[in-house]
């Protein structure tokens, strides 16, 4: 299931031309830097994300739908912040030490985190 939803943000990314700096799904949250259009706000990139992963995950696997019925799959918040007070490489590094990273599968800097 991480698999398909690092899968699914890279392709919202890629539709919105959002990059992916770097990336991290863990049990139970996700981590994204993204460097984006400016002509995208960020509560519009994440109601693109959320909506696409929640909408193709919960058709993909049954487990969920069962679980989720009735429930949204994503809590309503997020956190954004810009990378101006804080470097892009602090940040990806924090990405990185994620406990249980796996190593990527060649396409960006999004892994798939044991926690």
């Amino acid at each position: 299931m991480g698999v398909r939803l690092r899968e699914l943000v890279r392709e919202v990314c890629r539709t919105n031309e959002i990059e992916v700096l770097e990336g991290s799904v863990s049990r139970d949250h996700v981590h994204v830097l993204l460097s984006c259009p400016p002509n995208l706000s960020p509560s519009k990139i994440m109601q693109y994300i959320k909506g696409k992963s929640s909408r193709k995950l919960l058709m993909e696997f049954q487990h969920l739908q069962k679980a989720y019925w009735g429930r949204h799959l994503w809590a309503r918040g997020y956190f954004v912040a810009s990378s101006g007070n804080v470097t892009d490489e602090v940040i990806q590094e924090y990405i990185r030490q994620q406990e249980g990273t796996e190593p990527d599968d060649g396409g960006d800097n999004f892994r798939i985190t044991k926690s």
